[in-house]
């Protein structure tokens, strides 16, 4: 089976959906109970391609407590190899309070824990005991990290995820086989946004990596690699909650990449992946 191994963060997610904006001063009623479910970029993405087909590793931390025994419960149940998730003593674990109002639009604001950081060396002994076709890595994650990833990855293809950490900056994307940005953090690497996500991929791809993929939501992904810049389009459905949708994506086009399908097609799987979530807020 091809293997896939995921390197970043995860966390609880608390979800409530609310009628409208808060207003200063006033107490927003939700619509309806909140929601504990486990979550983080990483994990999420972990699940899609565990789910898509491949054997699924993640190498995370959270602390060693009610919540991280839940998110390996998670993990395991959808047979994510947890070998390289651990439990750390004495440290909490993250969580992200999420908003989607309506339209399915969602706001986010995450607790990080700084004792579940991964670092270097924790990355590069994690990955040596990996035959991963696919490694996918969040560039947020603390620059020790990242640089254990591009150094110690046996990967054939590796997949960078995010805006890097300020001290690595868009040099962070040149050793990449594949970036995957939405189009507000391309914007927020290029310094400008693009109306058109094929030309935010064709530009980022001049950044270093050999191909880029861009996001759109509702209209899908754009993608350039050098024999193709094409925009991927997504089906129109009612929007329930797209918190995740774009983990879901990423983690069905790595899942597609193992079994070494061409990007255009690895894509379309991954745009069907999301719009799917999104229309009924749940991974399939």
């Amino acid at each position: 089976m091809p293997r896939v191994a995921v390197v970043g963060r995860a966390n609880i997610d608390i979800t409530v959906r609310i009628p409208g904006p808060p207003v200063p001063g006033r107490t927003t009623f939700a619509s309806s109970p909140a929601t504990t479910t486990a979550g983080g970029k990483s994990l999420n993405q972990a699940l899609a391609a565990s789910r898509a087909g491949a054997h699924t590793s993640l190498i995370a931390n959270v602390g060693n407590d009610h919540w991280g025994t839940f998110l390996h419960r998670a993990l395991t149940d959808v047979a994510v190899d947890v070998s390289c998730f651990h439990l750390v003593p004495s440290a909490s674990t993250g969580i992200a309070l999420i908003e989607v109002d309506p339209d399915g639009e969602n706001r986010i604001i995450l607790a990080r824990t700084p004792n579940t950081e991964l670092t270097g060396e924790q990355v590069s002994s994690r990955l040596a005991g990996l035959r991963a076709s696919v490694v996918v890595t969040q560039l947020d994650l603390p620059p020790d990290a990242v640089d254990a990833v591009f150094r110690h990855h046996r990967a054939p293809m590796l997949i960078g995820n995010l805006v890097p950490h300020p001290t690595l900056g868009p040099a962070a994307l040149a050793p990449l086989d594949l970036f995957v940005a939405n189009e507000a953090e391309a914007a927020a690497i290029l310094g400008h946004h693009h109306d058109d996500p094929t030309a935010a991929a064709r530009e980022l791809r001049e950044l270093g990596p050999s191909a880029a993929v861009v996001t759109a939501g509702p209209r899908g992904a754009a993608y350039s690699d050098a024999h193709d810049i094409a925009l991927v389009p997504a089906h129109h459905v009612n929007a329930i909650n797209t918190s995740g949708a774009g983990d879901t994506f990423l983690g069905t086009l790595a899942a597609r990449l193992a079994h070494q399908l061409p990007l255009s097609h690895a894509v379309a799987d991954g745009v069907a992946a999301a719009t799917t979530f999104v229309s009924s807020g749940v991974q399939r």
